[in-house]
């Protein structure tokens, strides 16, 4: 979706520009008297203006909206919010600068819950192909929402805190549905007499991300960072601002936390990391690119309802006690698959030439059509072009040559390891 956005805005700006600057890029022919065009430039603005203000109306906002647009952020809608898809620096310079120093993310559109009651594991493990009960107190796991086909409904971060309940962060794309789901399974569990309840949260949620992350935040908080390790989590005040929760995980690949503020502090919170100048802010554009970079998948893009864990190659994320079971959606398709094998394999590759897009067809050498790809980007860290993409499972092992359609062209490309960029994910001294 957000990839589909950038190239419509990049074209239709390139369109606008020919026009009102006389140019030929329809091929009429003629050229448009320059008072006309100043008449036509004027109209368009201001449709555009009334366009993007009902837009814009329709849209959620987080916390930080007004915050964004005061320091530069270019909105745009993604999962129904209207969010910053960059500031003033470019895409690729918030890119690099998280890889070598800090950033800011506002991903408050997320969907935050938590469960309770004394039957909240076996609730939300009946929705799920992790293994909750197995979990420390305060360690988070990623784990799939499944249907009953096996495909995969949404990924989802689950974590097992110490306070008597789990917290769940899921994809913004997938709030309704997930809500949905949950509600509905809520009722079925509470009809048969189980104690379990679900609550929504509105709290903002913010990723700070890169490796002077611990530098930076350290100075704001009493818990020792080095004994925050990945994906564990704790309740903290975070420069001053209390009831947070700060998770060490993040969608980058580097070392980062994501903190789950109250609304009436992630203002003051950002401003106060921002006073750091290892800190900038950063968009979905360098988000999507840096977690590109990192191998990790994007829903609706990357999995889907019609893509199962073991097409995936995430069959880790289901838990050994859960597989020999089979009490999760979709079990009597998935685990069979995991030793039988599927016919197609999400795989990365890197290609020559062009970039290449989502639904770019990937070829065998000989020009056969074996898969499609789901995710691509030029790697700023690389300097070449990254993607990844399902293929048959024939060319799916590391190195194998094959071939990338782009703009009706065969372009050559080869299977690649994941993820691209090596991870700095913090495990502790």
């Amino acid at each position: 979706m957000l990839r589909e956005l950038l190239d419509l805005v990049c074209k239709e700006n390139t369109m606008w520009a020919r026009i009102l600057s006389g140019g030929r890029g329809f091929g009429f022919g003629f050229r448009v008297p320059r008072e006309c065009l100043r008449g036509v430039g004027l109209g368009i603005a201001r449709r555009q203006k009334r366009h993007a203000s009902s837009s814009e109306a329709c849209m959620r906002k987080t916390a930080l909206f007004d915050f964004h647009r005061d320091q530069g952020g270019k909105m745009v809608e993604f999962a129904g919010w209207s969010m910053p898809v960059q500031y003033r620096d470019s895409h690729i310079h918030s890119h690099m600068h998280t890889r070598q120093h800090c950033s800011i993310f506002d991903v408050s559109h997320m969907l935050q819950s938590k469960v309770h009651g004394r039957d909240r594991v076996k609730f939300i493990e009946s929705m799920i192909v992790g293994d909750i009960a197995e979990l420390k107190d305060n360690q988070g796991t990623l784990t799939l929402f499944t249907n009953d086909k096996g495909g995969i409904n949404d990924d989802l971060i689950v974590t097992k805190t110490d306070q008597g309940y789990l917290y769940v962060v899921s994809n913004a794309g997938c709030a309704d549905k997930d809500s949905a789901n949950m509600k509905a399974r809520l009722a079925k569990f509470k009809a048969e007499g189980h104690d379990v309840e679900l609550e929504f949260l509105e709290e903002c949620l913010i990723a700070v991300q890169g490796p002077s992350m611990a530098k930076v935040l350290q100075p704001g908080l009493t818990d020792d960072l080095s004994k925050l390790t990945f994906m564990t989590s704790t309740l903290a005040t975070v420069f001053g601002i209390q009831g947070c929760r700060v998770t060490r995980c993040g969608y980058t690949g580097e070392d980062g936390v994501e903190i789950s503020v109250p609304k009436s502090g992630v203002v003051a919170l950002t401003e106060r990391l921002l006073a750091n100048s290892e800190v900038k802010l950063a968009g979905l554009g360098a988000r999507d690119s840096l977690r590109l970079e990192a191998g990790l998948c994007l829903y609706g893009n990357d999995i889907d309802e019609t893509t199962t864990p073991v097409e995936a190659t995430l069959v880790w994320t289901i838990g050994k006690r859960r597989r020999q079971a089979k009490d999760f959606p979709g079990a009597e398709i998935i685990v069979p698959q995991i030793k039988a094998k599927t016919t197609r394999k999400r795989v990365g590759l890197v290609s020559t030439g062009p970039p290449v897009r989502q639904h770019t067809p990937i070829l065998s050498p000989e020009g056969k059509v074996i898969g499609e790809v789901s995710s691509g980007c030029p790697s700023p860290c690389l300097k070449q072009n990254i993607a990844m993409g399902y293929v048959d499972v024939a060319y799916a092992k590391n190195g194998t040559p094959i071939q990338v359609e782009v703009r009706k062209k065969a372009v050559k490309a080869v299977v690649t390891k994941m993820p691209f960029v090596p991870t700095n994910y913090y495990s502790g001294h």
